[in-house]
């Protein structure tokens, strides 16, 4: 290959509800092969390592190169040890993911979730490259993030910190997923986003002509069908969305309050859709929050795309051989 490699190499994974991605990935964050594999999570904890092995194999194979150490990023709530306590999209309750991994390869494993696995990324080698005080935050189906304060990823007690999209923004508001009420995600995520968008137009079928013949029904609205709406000038999408960057702009403020970063780097299916978004948020921020807070402050946009949470994946990795 042409691709000059920076060794040491390490694997980062990407673990889904219906894939496991693999990616051979040298000490620039370089993606020098891939692999992706189906996944089956009904068939249970030891049929998905099964395909994790699969998909490493056959990215080694590519690759034509060892890798020295695997990172993996997985949807749900991981302790410090490894053991993935919750991940709604597998159905998994307490599974030792890094020791079953680790008896299988016979490589040093870390698992961490999925989204923090992408602010890893985006911090070492995206958009916050040479930051040592930085915020990230995705904005998709739901809202989660990573905060680097110091030069250092924050872990959190019980290895969580980064929930960003659980801080409270309305004060017994909308249901989330969670177990609280008024989540920023439950407004501001394309979960929500949709949501509301339903409720509109069962409200007034007429306002939401534009979205139901988009869905082709109130129930099939989604995020992406309102971000379409708002482009076509729809006015209902319009609200939906400015009602949008209003809550998530509400949330951002307590956040950079919070941590005071000198970057906030911001990203996510939503984001990728309507990415006016992120200069009407900037603004926002600006305007409300502390003044100290923001003096030294920037808002940019996600680099690394969806590669984020492989390559950061692969970055943590490169960390545990240090």
């Amino acid at each position: 290959m042409s691709l000059k490699v920076k060794k040491p190499l390490t694997l980062g994974v990407d673990l889904g509800g219906t894939k496991v991605e693999t990616a051979l990935v040298d000490s620039s964050g370089k993606i020098f092969a891939s692999h992706r594999h189906p996944t089956h999570p009904e068939e249970g904890p030891e049929k998905i390592i099964d395909e994790i092995i699969i998909c490493v194999d056959q990215c080694l194979k590519k690759g034509k190169e060892e890798a020295h150490a695997i990172g993996i990023g997985i949807a749900g709530q991981v302790n410090l040890s490894g053991v993935v306590r919750s991940s709604p999209n597998l159905g998994w309750q307490d599974v030792p993911l890094r020791e079953m991994l680790e008896k299988r390869l016979k490589l040093p494993v870390i698992v961490t979730n999925d989204v923090r696995a992408a602010s890893c990324g985006e911090w070492h080698f995206g958009a916050g490259k040479g930051i040592d005080d930085l915020v990230v935050v995705f904005v998709g189906t739901g809202i989660g993030g990573g905060v680097v304060s110091g030069g250092q990823m924050l872990e959190g007690c019980s290895n969580t910190a980064g929930e960003l999209g659980h801080t409270t923004v309305v004060v017994d508001g909308r249901d989330c997923h969670c177990p609280n009420k008024g989540c920023l995600e439950a407004y501001a995520g394309g979960w929500a986003m949709a949501e509301r968008a339903q409720e509109a137009v069962r409200s007034d079928p007429e306002a939401g002509e534009t979205l139901i013949s988009l869905a082709g029904s109130a129930e099939n609205i989604t995020a992406a069908v309102v971000t379409q709406a708002y482009h076509e000038g729809d006015l209902l999408a319009f609200q939906i969305v400015r009602e949008t960057s209003e809550y998530l702009s509400a949330g951002l403020v307590g956040i950079i309050n919070a941590f005071n970063p000198c970057l906030l780097v911001l990203g996510g299916g939503v984001l990728e859709g309507l990415p006016e978004l992120i200069r009407t948020v900037e603004n926002s921020i600006q305007k409300r929050a502390l003044k100290p807070s923001v003096e030294k402050l920037k808002v940019v946009k996600a680099a690394l795309g969806n590669k984020a949470g492989i390559v950061g994946a692969a970055a943590l990795a490169q960390a545990k051989l240090k």
